[in-house]
């Protein structure tokens, strides 16, 4: 996209405010006064006069046996396992895939800034694999397993590592430097390991002191790239914030506490506000990005009620309770909308990095139950779950509810709330949204299925942000999703590598509710292709007997009927299948038997031709034309890809015509 009207264009959609504050950031950056800056600021970490700063706890710890009588013997067993795994030198990347916990960058160290303003090459394809395991978040599972068993390998291990993160990450310098949000969630790590090793006695005079300064030198690091965070205002912003009041409870003697703890309070507040939208969803638009965000509100919640009631935090700089409360209330029950029963895993709906950055559960990384757990009964004052091993993180953040006055919010179903629908064994979600920010995905209108506890009809996610092509960051396409794509455009103008302009809007025409509430039809629509002259509408109807329609129509807006060229994907598990082409039916062999789906086009104005295709893992199996290497793959998580069946109808006709989708499950009577 040429250059000035991108630039118009992301004035129009994201405003003056936000591309303002990028541009100063830029400026300052690029200038060199955040380098001159740091160089002319007193070394963190040192004493004032005599006195030495002392690490302050900031969580109030669960009671051990409780702990254990509420996980079990199978559950610490395999916590225990995950820990020593960790003393022999693996961590789970992106919550997941196992891997070397290398903490020395490569290549000769630059300045932070060197990094960010691409004068100094990052030495790897993607800085994730960097950033990853300096993060510590594998410090949390050290910490559990070391508090239930006493262990002293794992106060051993942590310090090791510590001290080799040390010796070649120094401060302000190289690439673990140059994202203030990798700075702040490390910060949050080193914060609960010097609590939970405090006791070993690995944990020296010396070693505490150099804790206390790498704490201090981490917190110094983060209000430059305020700007920055602001500027996105996403997660960075609100990890920044948090690791700032973070860094404010457990060093509360620093000179600069008290500002680490106005500026903290002050953009956290105002992050949550501006982020989370009147109907509760998150501003990225990503199940994993709003996990994060109700885990670092949880976090600065334990903080607080723990700093507030040593009186190391005054009452202005906390949470603005009528303000912020009734935002996490809602979107506790947004994401609570999305969760699978059987399973705990919610659609991998929009940006996904692999981040959970307090891992305190045994649960996988796909079960959500642990966070929405522990947010109900913080904000919500109710338990959205039954007793399990997802009550640990509750435990460890000491939730019994805000205790606020603020009246629960109410969640009716609303337009652009989670539209889903539950039947008998099964359900979906409808995605239509309502962007005020930047949008992540072209996924308007995609379609998430599931069945048993299975995802049949799945969101690919995200794989890699930074790969070559065509791997840079390939899955936000909307042919990639489960919706329509007209004449091979995107529903929106990609205008780079997390930028989308010309946003699509989503609209709910109709529902047709149940008694409890839920829909059993549902008709939306979105503007996507208003360019051409089009509206796609989608219904989706479910039936008695757990089978579904979804129904696609193109509809004319401005211009006279015309022949378009339309196609209709659905992306679908790596099962054993069978087609008959002639119909396109498609057979699917779950682990509860077959799974049809069948694909019809309606068109009353003349005969329309069609062609299909099957693919899977990027080549074709069945049909006709090329198939792109990034079809038929699903990422679970960041840098992980696994194949899918990519089942997509191509068809050549006038307008208005329909693609209707029949799905049927197995006889379950």
């Amino acid at each position: 996209m040429p250059r000035l009207p991108l630039i118009a264009k992301a004035l129009r959609e994201l405003g003056f405010r936000q591309v303002g504050l990028y541009a100063a950031y830029q400026i300052l950056l690029r200038s060199g006064y955040l380098h001159w800056k740091i160089g002319n600021r007193r070394p963190a970490g040192k004493t004032i006069g005599s006195l030495s700063f002392v690490l302050h706890p900031i969580l109030s710890l669960p009671d051990k046996d409780e702990l254990m009588r509420l996980l079990g013997n199978e559950e610490i067993a395999h916590l225990l396992a995950e820990a020593d795994q960790i003393v022999e030198g693996h961590f789970r990347r992106f919550g997941v895939v196992p891997a070397p916990i290398e903490l020395t960058p490569p290549g000769a160290l630059s300045h932070w800034t060197d990094y960010e303003s691409g004068h100094q090459p990052w030495g790897v394809e993607d800085p994730k694999f960097i950033w990853e395991p300096a993060r510590f978040g594998w410090a949390f599972t050290l910490g559990r397993a070391y508090y239930l068993s006493g262990d002293e390998r794992y106060p051993a291990a942590f310090w090791t590592y510590f001290e080799e993160f040390q010796a070649a990450n120094p401060a302000n310098r190289g690439p673990n430097w140059a994202s203030a949000q990798e700075v702040a969630l490390r910060l949050l790590a080193f914060a609960f390991a010097g609590q939970i090793f405090s006791a070993s006695h690995h944990s020296i005079a010396i070693r505490h002191s150099q804790l206390v300064a790498a704490i201090a030198q981490h917190a110094l690091r983060i209000p430059l790239s305020l700007l920055y965070a602001r500027a996105q205002n996403n997660n960075h912003l609100l990890s920044e914030a948090a690791g700032l009041i973070t860094a404010a409870a457990c060093l509360p003697q620093h000179p600069q506490a008290r500002r680490w703890a106005k500026l903290g309070w002050k953009w956290f507040n105002r992050g949550l506000i501006q982020q989370i939208d009147r109907h509760g969803a998150y501003s990225q638009h990503s199940a994993n990005y709003h996990r994060l965000m109700l885990q670092l509100a949880l976090w600065v919640n334990a903080i607080q009620r723990m700093a507030s009631g040593e009186r190391r935090i005054s009452k202005p700089l906390t949470f603005n309770l009528e303000s912020v409360t009734p935002h996490l209330q809602l979107a506790t029950r947004w994401l609570l909308a999305l969760i699978d029963p059987e399973t705990g895993r919610v659609p991998n709906l929009g940006p996904n990095d692999g981040a959970y950055i307090f891992p305190l559960t045994v649960q996988p990384f796909d079960d959500y139950r642990a966070t929405l757990q522990t947010a109900a009964q913080a904000f919500l004052g109710e338990r959205a779950f039954g007793q399990g091993e997802w009550d640990e993180m509750g435990a460890w953040l000491q939730v019994d509810g805000l205790k606020l006055n603020v009246e629960p919010s109410t969640f009716n179903l609303q337009p652009h709330q989670p539209i889903t629908s539950r039947a008998k064994n099964s359900w979906a979600y409808l995605r239509t949204a309502n962007f005020t920010g930047r949008p992540g995905h072209a996924d308007q209108l995609h379609l998430d299925l599931w069945w048993r506890g299975l995802n049949i009809a799945q969101d690919a996610g995200t794989y890699s942000y930074n790969a070559e092509p065509p791997w840079d960051n390939a899955l936000t396409r909307t042919q990639v999703h489960n919706t329509v794509t007209i004449n091979g455009t995107e529903q929106m103008t990609r205008a780079g590598r997390f930028l989308y302009l010309d946003r699509a809007q989503a609209k709910i025409i109709a529902t047709e509710c149940a008694e409890d509430g839920s829909w059993h039809r549902a008709i939306a629509e979105h503007n996507g292709y208003r360019k051409i002259g089009l509206t796609h509408r989608r219904t989706v109807t479910v039936h008695a007997d757990s089978g579904w329609t979804v129904a696609d129509e193109l509809i004319p807006v401005f211009r006279p009927s015309s022949s378009v060229l339309a196609r209709l994907h659905w992306l679908l598990p790596d099962w054993a299948w069978k087609l008959d082409g002639e119909n396109l039916k498609l057979k699917l062999q779950s682990p509860h038997g077959w799974i049809t789906l069948q694909v019809t086009v309606e068109n009353d104005l003349q005969p329309s031709t069609f062609n299909f295709q099957l693919a899977r893992a990027g080549e074709l199996l069945t049909g006709d034309g090329e198939v792109a290497p990034y079809m038929g793959w699903v990422s679970p998580t960041y840098a992980q890809k696994i194949p899918a069946l990519s089942w997509s109808v191509q068809a050549d006709a006038a307008l208005p015509f329909i693609f209707i989708s029949e799905w049927r499950f197995p006889d379950e009577s």
